[in-house]
């Protein structure tokens, strides 16, 4: 085990300062690793309050737990592992050369909401266009449907460019997006799928940093901006968002972007939420941290940790007896919604 552990935060945003701290000498037994582990978290995670989480009697729990006579290093990792399950965030894991600790509770509490061989098969028949993780395809009634897998590898503006100029040369009066299973990944790829549905610059949402190790010591909100994709083809026609309880962090992020815009409907369940922008450390035994560091809220101030819920009126689950029959519910009625856009084009969200 490493003696040491060098402390540098450094968040990969244009909108997140870089933190550099001390080094700290740590005790490399278990004891010091979970000591590590705990003051990390607890210095830098940012939604304890939010998560109504008492982060001193956590450690002292699970500390009390360990037995390094006779625990084995797996069952020492799964007990951290558990500690961190407290904070019930899909962004915070632990990592380590056999196991990566993981909160799946986000989601697993939920109905999927989603399944890609019923939407690929009976909508698609098996016939679209695709370029990385962008699928889209012109559907009946003449609605654009788009699917959006990951925001975890970028988006070409080439295939932007040719799916929206598809769907206007096909005359589509309104756009279905699917972000349903779509797990985050890259802020980047949002901005630029944010930039095809604006005319003009717009505020994103605000964002916080911590401002020193107690809970409570954040800046103060500052905000970011997105810009209208000048050059490129944009789509500024009514758009409705298909969405489940695993749309989670930066998929999470461009709903609560998109639903502020007067064109756009939500529909499906409220995402898995995940709004915070993440940090990375590592403890003595050389295994590597991950969580929630710095909180980012949407254009009115409001905090997405827990998720975005559908428009008025647009709540739907997946019917499992109908999709053994081949329907989707959740995208008929957002195909449904996309036809009938004259009606809810002008009435408030």
């Amino acid at each position: 085990m490493k003696n040491k552990r060098t402390y540098i935060a450094a968040l990969a945003t244009a909108f997140i300062a870089t933190a550099c701290h001390h080094v700290e000498e740590w005790d490399g037994g278990m004891h010091g690793n979970f000591d590590a582990l705990w003051t990390i978290v607890d210095e830098h995670y940012c939604f304890f309050d939010e998560k109504n989480v008492d982060w001193h009697s956590v450690g002292q729990k699970y500390r009390a737990q360990i037995n390094p006579e006779g625990m084995e290093t797996t069952e020492f990792f799964t007990l951290c592992g558990q500690m961190l399950n407290e904070l019930q965030d899909g962004h915070v894991n632990l990592s380590s050369s056999f196991n990566t600790s993981y909160y799946r509770r986000w989601w697993s509490d939920y109905p999927q909401n989603f399944d890609e061989r019923l939407m690929q098969q009976y909508y698609l028949d098996f016939d679209y266009a695709q370029s990385g993780p962008l699928s889209y395809k012109v559907l009946h009634d003449s609605i654009g449907y788009m699917r959006v897998s990951t925001m975890a590898s970028g988006i070409a503006d080439g295939a932007l460019d040719v799916s929206l100029m598809s769907f206007a040369d096909a005359g589509c009066p309104a756009l279905v997006i699917d972000v349903r299973d779509n797990g985050g990944g890259m802020m980047t790829t949002t901005e630029r799928l944010v930039s095809r549905f604006i005319d003009k610059r717009i505020l994103a949402g605000y964002m916080t940093h911590k401002t020193g190790p107690a809970h409570d010591a954040f800046s103060e909100p500052y905000p970011f901006h997105y810009d209208t994709a000048e050059g490129h083809v944009r789509w500024l026609r009514p758009v409705v968002l298909l969405t489940n309880r695993s749309t989670f962090s930066a998929a999470n992020s461009f709903v609560s972007i998109m639903r502020l815009l007067p064109n756009v409907r939500i529909v499906g369940d409220t995402t898995g939420g995940g709004s915070g922008m993440p940090y990375s450390s590592e403890i003595p035994c050389g295994w590597a941290v991950r969580m929630s560091a710095c909180p980012v809220y949407d254009a009115e101030m409001r905090l997405t940790e827990h998720g975005v819920a559908p428009s008025d009126g647009c709540k739907i689950d997946l019917d499992p007896q109908k999709a053994l029959q081949g329907t989707d519910t959740m995208l008929d009625f957002a195909l449904g919604l996309a036809a009938d856009w004259r009606e809810w084009y002008t009435r408030p969200q």
